[in-house]
């Protein structure tokens, strides 16, 4: 058994000064039988740790509905980094932001009215089940047991949010209380309110924050003055959103930061060492004055693509740890490219006609009132002949309209649009696509759908059905009907099972699926033109891509490249 705790000037393990040189990676955001891979190479640029967050809501979509198998499998990741000989930090939130829908708060809790990341009781009570059971998997591989856990993180950035010290308190009394017996701390940018306001003294404070070394560690030491310094997100990259560019940085740049951090006696966690990919309808989104849903890849250009493949900036982070630590001699493969042909498609059917119709109601019910996951609702009421101006007081997040089958536009939230001229007509059908959930300050847990009442010409708007659409490769079929979204299948061979990267820029906006795996979204406005397939997911022989097309398709082809194409970078 080994110990570890925190000194007056060093972290110690087993008494001896120790420092942290971690890397985030997201485990529900890699395929799992790739988790051995991203951790072996985060040993080879030098790391001695991994951190992670847990996502609650990919845990507990549903309420008692708990899941740790699989891309869930929180403790098979945790024994992967004990074999690779590394350390682990754990970020069970329960926020966790991490640019992942609702910030990882189930649906079914932010739908339930309480005052979220609060100590309102009916919310501590459903955090303190959440915690119980996560840390069932953590306790017994924590580092005092035989483990290789050392930290475990008191909630997430929360004096960006709040300043509840009795909330804060009931989440460390509940962490106590499952045995955990690491260190605990919290993260903040370092800001004197969000320091003072995101922890508490019994904790250790460490800081978020990417450029201003100095400067920010003389902060983070005004409000932690003993024990030692940590950056515990030390930004390397960033994030995409849907019409915006591929962000990233220098790699000489972030090296020297880096430097500059570990020259002064910190440790750290590279967020991230590997970002991976918002699979399936995953994404978050931001919201600060606009709204922007957030892109599928996650590359963050991070030290590892999103295919795992190493970045220049693996090699001059490589350079700068080797100052301070011993780094591993094995060579890392540099990226091969992917195969690269083309599948025709041809049309399955209507796949959002196949659902049954639900009740009627008076004015339309949200996604969240219907208990609906699935990212589409489709809405539909009775014009009676009439025509004019629709408009609702939001639409969350974008939807088509048409009217008797037939497409007459579009309205967009990111836009700031509510309002559509429509003709007369006697079928009124709006599909509204949830785009991602804010994962970031008090937008958090809004609800989706039509909000507010429906409309036409100032007269509200009645009897309306609404119906879940799930956006699913095995989804049933209807014949193909025009002006619907359809679904489009083609099949491949391959020698072997193989990372490949499907091209979309022939198509509009929709989901994506091979061999039934979600990819995730894609939408021709970019910035990222390409999903990555993982290779667990393709196998020797027949392979079939499925395609869910929501508008239309320029090019009834699924083109795999040769390396992916995650759009025009910031300058």
């Amino acid at each position: 058994m080994s110990t570890f705790s925190i000194g007056q000037t060093d972290f110690l393990r087993d008494g001896a000064p120790h420092r942290i040189l971690s890397g985030a990676i997201h485990y529900f955001r890699v395929h799992p039988d790739l988790w051995a891979d991203r951790i072996r190479k985060a040993k080879l640029m030098g790391l001695n740790t991994i951190e992670t967050y847990v996502a609650w809501n990919a845990h507990e979509p549903r309420r008692g509905e708990w899941d740790v198998t699989g891309a869930n499998d929180l403790g098979r990741f945790l024994d992967l980094i004990a074999a690779e000989g590394m350390d682990a930090i754990v970020r069970p939130g329960p926020y966790i932001c991490a640019e992942w829908h609702n910030g990882g708060l189930p649906v079914w809790l932010t739908g339930m009215a309480v005052d979220l990341r609060s100590s309102d009781e009916r919310y501590l009570t459903e955090v303190t089940a959440y915690l119980r059971r996560v840390y069932e998997i953590v306790a017994p591989r924590q580092i005092d047991r035989g483990g290789r856990v050392v930290l475990v993180q008191i909630e997430n950035e929360y004096g960006a949010y709040g300043s509840d010290a009795r909330y804060l308190e009931e989440l460390v009394r509940v962490t106590k209380d499952a045995g955990i017996t690491v260190p605990l701390t919290t993260v903040d940018q370092p800001l004197d309110r969000m320091l003072e306001d995101g922890s508490l003294d019994t904790l250790h404070r460490t800081g978020s924050f990417g450029s201003r070394v100095a400067e920010r560690l003389a902060t983070l030491r005004e409000h932690q003055s003993t024990g030692p310094l940590m950056c515990s997100e030390f930004w390397d990259g960033w994030f995409d959103w849907w019409g915006g560019v591929h962000h990233t940085t220098d790699a000489a740049t972030a090296a020297s930061d880096l430097d500059a951090l570990l020259a002064a006696g910190a440790s750290v966690n590279i967020y991230m060492f590997h970002g991976g990919t918002n699979f399936g309808t995953t994404n978050g989104a931001n919201h600060k004055g606009r709204y922007l849903p957030l892109a599928t890849s996650y590359d963050y250009d991070a030290p590892l693509d999103e295919a795992g493949n190493p970045t220049a900036k693996f090699h001059a982070f490589r350079e700068v740890l080797a100052k301070y630590t011993s780094v591993p001699t094995d060579a890392v493969a540099a990226a091969t490219p992917a195969p690269e042909f083309a599948v025709p498609l041809t049309p399955g059917g209507s796949w959002t006609d196949a659902a049954p119709a639900a009740s009627l109601s008076e004015a339309p019910p949200t996604f969240d009132a219907l208990g609906t996951l699935d990212p589409l609702v489709r809405y539909e009421t009775s014009l009676d002949g009439r025509g004019g101006l629709l408009s609702f007081t939001e639409v969350r997040d974008l939807a088509w309209v048409s009217v008797d089958g037939v497409s007459v536009g579009r309205i967009s939230r990111s836009l700031g649009e509510r309002a559509l001229a429509i003709p007369a007509g006697e079928t009124l059908s709006v599909l509204v696509e949830d785009q991602g959930r804010v994962n970031y300050d008090h937008h958090l847990g809004e609800e989706k759908g039509l909000i507010g009442p429906a409309l036409l010409d100032g007269a509200p708007l009645t009897g309306w059905t609404a119906t879940p659409v799930a956006a699913a490769a095995e989804a049933a079929l209807t014949p193909v009907r025009a002006g619907t979204p359809t679904m489009w299948q083609g099949s491949f061979e391959l020698d072997a099972g193989a990372d490949l990267f499907l091209e979309t820029t022939g198509w509009g906006k929709g989901f994506a699926f091979v061999n039934g795996f979600a990819l995730g979204r894609y939408w021709r406005t970019g910035p990222a033109q390409t999903l990555y397939v993982p290779a667990p997911v393709t196998h020797a022989g027949r392979n079939t891509v499925t395609v869910l097309e929501l508008e239309h398709l320029l090019s009834a082809e699924a083109t795999f490249v040769s390396a992916p194409l995650l759009g025009p970078h910031e300058e």
